[in-house]
C-alpha cells in the first residue's frame, strides 16, 4: 500500500467517524445545543483537524502538512463570515433553536458534496489551463476589495436573495408553522415548509461561498495532484461549521472588524496568485497572514466594543 492510499484510507475513516458521530449523537431531534457543548465540540473538531495534520506530517512531510494546515485555517476563517449569514437566515425564517442542529447537519452534508464537485472541477481546470490561476487571483482581489468596502446597509438580506426568490417562484411553499417538518400535505398537495427553504438556501448559498473558498485554497495548494490535501482541509473546515455556529450565535455584533480582516486575507491571497510567476511567497507567509489578520480583527473588534461601552 502506497503512502497516498494510506492517507486516503485514514481520511475516509476519520470522515466516516465524524459523520456517524454527527448523525448518531449530535443531531437528535428537538435538541438545543448549549454554549458549553458548542465550545467542547469546536475544540474537538479543531483538535481532530490538527491531529490529521500531524498524521500528514508523519507520512508525507513538513511541506504537505504546512500546506494542509494553511488551507484549513483559510477555509475555517472564511467559514466564520459564512456563519453570520447562516445566523441571519435562521433569524429571518424564525427557526426554533431545537431545529438548528438537524438543519445545519443537512446543510453541511450538501456543502461537502458541493465542495467535492467544485474541487474536482477546479483541479481539472488548473491541470489543463495554468493561466486560470490568474483569473482566480483577480477574482479574489475583487472580492476582497468589495468585502472591505461594504457598508452595514449592504448586509445580507434573505428576502432580496436570489435563492429565496427562486424558491418562492418554483417550489410550492407554505408559511404554516412547520413543527419540525420539512414537508407537509394539504388537500393532497405537497408543500415545503420554512425549514425546507432554509436547508435549500444553505445549500445554494454554499455554492456562492465555494466560489471564494475554492480559488483561495488553490493559492495555498496549487498542485492539482494534491487533491487530497485540498479535500481534507475543506471538509474538516466544513465539519466544524455547526459547532462554530452555536458558539458564535448571538455574537455576530461583537466582531465588527472581522469582515475587514477576512477581506485583507483574500486581497493577500489574490495578489499572491497574481505575482507568483515573478515573486514566489512561501506557504508559511500565507499561514502567518491568515492568523494575524483573523486574530487581529477579532481582538480589535472586542477592544472597540469594550471601549464603546466604557
Amino acid at each position: 500500500m502506497g503512502r497516498t492510499e494510506l492517507i486516503y484510507i485514514v481520511f475516509g475513516a476519520v470522515l466516516l467517524f465524524a459523520l456517524v458521530l454527527d448523525l448518531g449523537l449530535l443531531s437528535k431531534k428537538n435538541t438545543v445545543v448549549s454554549l458549553q457543548t458548542a465550545l467542547i465540540q469546536t475544540v474537538f473538531w479543531v483538535a481532530l483537524s490538527f491531529a490529521f495534520c500531524g498524521f500528514i506530517w508523519f507520512e508525507a512531510g513538513r511541506q504537505d502538512a504546512t500546506q494542509y494546515i494553511s488551507a484549513y485555517l483559510l477555509e475555517w476563517s472564511l467559514s466564520i463570515d459564512n456563519i453570520f449569514v447562516f445566523i441571519i437566515i435562521f433569524s429571518f425564517f424564525k427557526v426554533h433553536e431545537n431545529n438548528y442542529a438537524r438543519i445545519l447537519l443537512l446543510g453541511i452534508l450538501m456543502a461537502i458534496i458541493f465542495r467535492i464537485i467544485f474541487i474536482a472541477l477546479g483541479s481539472e481546470l488548473v491541470a489543463r489551463f495554468e493561466w486560470i490561476m490568474y483569473i482566480f487571483g483577480a477574482f479574489l482581489v475583487y472580492t476582497g476589495i468589495k468585502m472591505f468596502t461594504s457598508k452595514e446597509e449592504d448586509e445580507f438580506d434573505p428576502q432580496d436573495n436570489w435563492a429565496y426568490r427562486s424558491m418562492k417562484k418554483i417550489l410550492p411553499t407554505t408559511d404554516e408553522e412547520p413543527n419540525g417538518k420539512f414537508i407537509i400535505f394539504r388537500n393532497k398537495k405537497m408543500l415545503f415548509t420554512s425549514l425546507a427553504m432554509v436547508v435549500v438556501m444553505l445549500g445554494l448559498i454554499d455554492i456562492v461561498f465555494a466560489l471564494d473558498s475554492i480559488p483561495a485554497v488553490f493559492s495555498i495548494i496549487p498542485d492539482p495532484a494534491k487533491k487530497l490535501l485540498i479535500y481534507s482541509s475543506n471538509i474538516f473546515a466544513v465539519l466544524g461549521l455547526r459547532s462554530l455556529f452555536f458558539l458564535l450565535n448571538g455574537a455576530a455584533n461583537k466582531f465588527k472588524y472581522l469582515q475587514q480582516g477576512i477581506a485583507i486575507v483574500l486581497l493577500f491571497i489574490g495578489a499572491k496568485m497574481l505575482i507568483d510567476k515573478w515573486i514566489h511567497l512561501p506557504v508559511w507567509a500565507s499561514l502567518v497572514m491568515i492568523v494575524v489578520c483573523i486574530a487581529g480583527s477579532i481582538l480589535y473588534s472586542l477592544y472597540d466594543k469594550q471601549k464603546a461601552t466604557a
